[in-house]
């Protein structure tokens, strides 16, 4: 039998409009947006739906981001989509663990704008940096940093793409190592800061201490964390996991893996942008992957699916 995920996307895939569709059609997602509003005392339609220069900012992007996808999420589960399991990169997480029943959308709200802001300031501008590196092997690249201090990888996106994080030294003499040593192209990333690094241990113990005040449910279905790529059925384990993951490395493929190799052969890529999708044709061509970023994609899906 199918087993479907909703996954979910990290910083980086936000972009000026995204949700305008769904907050003019949907009633749900309407008062999502407007909700998050409130809470935050910041504009999120002219934040989400106008070009500006804040969307970009951390501080921003994650409550942004977070918004719009939980917006979308809700519709999808209205229409009568129902996942089996969630996962989202980095930031997504917090979708994943709402989608799941762990946490009301409120609160992830909420506990991104923190976490944002945390992130943003964790690291002097200028000192950190991160780096795309295509075309090379984990091991390859492991076996690279193994004798560089200050830079590790920050995220196994798929086969042929994985991220490095640290000093902004030590990022650009890698890089350099990493040419060669056969890397395709080794990508500077426009980011704030050298997020998934041990340079953010700080932030993540502030991140626990906003987490302590988060009120969390029982989860209604697994969600796989970013952490371990393992499922995680008990919430308790929930708030530890994510102060831990600001600083530890994001295991993507391997969470998909884990999904596929739990028998899920359809995944929901929820959110602006298809780099998920783009992920999942390099780790396998074997499942079937659905994008919601936009209110025609919705139909489409629940025709697919339904």
């Amino acid at each position: 039998m199918s087993k479907t995920a909703f996954i979910f996307p990290g910083q980086g895939a936000q972009k000026a409009g995204m949700g305008k569709d769904f907050y003019e059609q949907s009633e749900t997602a309407r008062m999502l947006i407007d909700r998050a509003s409130e809470l935050l005392d910041i504009d999120m339609k002219a934040l989400c739906f106008e070009e500006n220069d804040l969307l970009d900012q951390t501080e921003y992007t994650q409550a942004a981001l977070v918004t719009v996808c939980l917006a979308m999420e809700k519709v999808l589960e209205e229409r009568g989509i129902k996942p089996d399991v969630t996962a989202g990169l980095s930031l997504g997480e917090y979708c994943a663990v709402t989608a799941a029943g762990g946490m009301s959308a409120e609160d992830a709200i909420a506990a991104v704008r923190k976490r944002g802001i945390l992130m943003q300031n964790a690291v002097e501008d200028g000192k950190g940096a991160m780096a795309a590196v295509l075309g090379l092997s984990a091991k390859d690249i492991e076996a690279v940093l193994e004798g560089m201090a200050g830079v590790s990888v920050a995220n196994y996106n798929c086969p042929g793409q994985i991220v490095i994080t640290g000093r902004k030294k030590s990022v650009d003499q890698a890089a350099e190592v990493l040419k060669e040593a056969g890397a395709k192209r080794v990508l500077p990333l426009n980011v704030s800061g050298p997020f998934h690094s041990p340079m953010l241990e700080e932030a993540g113990k502030k991140l626990a201490e906003v987490l302590e005040h988060v009120e969390l449910h029982p989860l209604q279905i697994p969600y796989v964390t970013n952490v371990t790529a393992a499922y995680v059925r008990d919430i308790g384990q929930t708030k530890a996991l994510l102060a831990q993951q600001v600083a530890s490395p994001v295991l993507w493929q391997q969470s998909v893996e884990a999904m596929i190799a739990d028998g899920v052969d359809r995944f929901v890529e929820i959110g602006p942008g298809r780099t998920l999708a783009g992920f999942m044709r390099k780790i396998s061509k074997e499942v079937k992957v659905y994008n919601v970023g936009t209110w025609e994609d919705v139909d489409k899906v629940v025709q697919e699916l339904c």
